[in-house]
């Protein structure tokens, strides 16, 4: 059974990083008034290469808004799908179905560490505008982003995590990057650090009393994987993941 597709207005592009070119891009629908979907999951692109029909998945950077979405994605080198969509002018279209995917925030919430590296910042941030829109989805809660990168200059949506930081104390910013400059002020190192850090600094007791939601490259999600079931003694099922290859 063939899966209905849907019509994307481009409607705003920006560059959230010229050096890795990786862009924010938001759509509307046209046939839509309202796009329901769950904060963290994903649509699947469709578009026509070579006589053939492409598709590609790309989490929603966004929670629901209406009859609009949005992405974050970087421009993969011979990637047909990024390359279309980076090249994109504002008033394009693209198809489109879904959405899918089961990488969501649980119900009921608990306690939560978000860690996400690259473009894999794109449903945590669906996350976090969702939670953040009501009191009532995220009070008594701590809520941890670890976001992890390479260089300051691909710090994605930075802006936006500070002010909900300043806004909520139940809200935990850290940033850490692996090839950090010498004038670098913040954290150094690999997501997992970062993790460690914020698990230790809880009671015992409270140690394993929470979730965690992981979305990037494979190699970082073994590895934080690995961190919270063989050190920190969590069970598997309080890690929630999204691989990106």
């Amino acid at each position: 059974m063939e899966r209905p597709l849907h019509t994307a207005h481009l409607v705003h592009q920006e560059w959230l990083s010229k050096s890795s070119e990786t862009k924010h891009l938001v759509f509307s629908i046209e046939d839509m008034k309202r796009f329901d979907f769950t904060a963290g999951q994903f649509i699947s692109m469709v578009a026509p290469h070579d006589g053939k029909t492409i598709t590609r998945a790309y989490s929603l950077a966004s929670a629901p808004r209406k009859n609009e979405f949005d992405l974050c994605l970087n421009r993969v080198e011979e990637g047909f799908f990024s390359n279309f969509l980076c090249d994109m002018k504002e008033g394009e279209t693209v198809k489109f179905h879904g959405p899918h995917g089961t990488f969501v925030l649980r119900n009921p919430l608990r306690d939560s560490i978000l860690i996400a590296t690259g473009t894999g910042i794109a449903p945590i941030r669906g996350f976090v505008q969702w939670l953040f829109a009501d009191e009532s989805r995220h009070q008594e809660h701590e809520i941890h982003l670890v976001y992890g990168t390479r260089y300051p200059v691909d710090i994605y949506y930075k802006d936006y995590f500070d002010l909900i930081a300043h806004d909520f104390p139940n809200f935990h910013y850290v940033i850490t990057l692996s090839r950090a400059p010498d004038d670098w002020k913040g954290e150094r190192g690999y997501v997992q650090h970062q993790v460690r850090k914020i698990v230790m600094a809880r009671p015992e007791s409270e140690r394993t009393n929470m979730d965690a939601y992981v979305c990037g490259l494979n190699d970082m999600i073994s590895a934080t994987r690995k961190l919270l079931k063989e050190e920190l003694g969590w069970d598997r099922k309080q890690i929630i993941y999204e691989r990106y290859d």
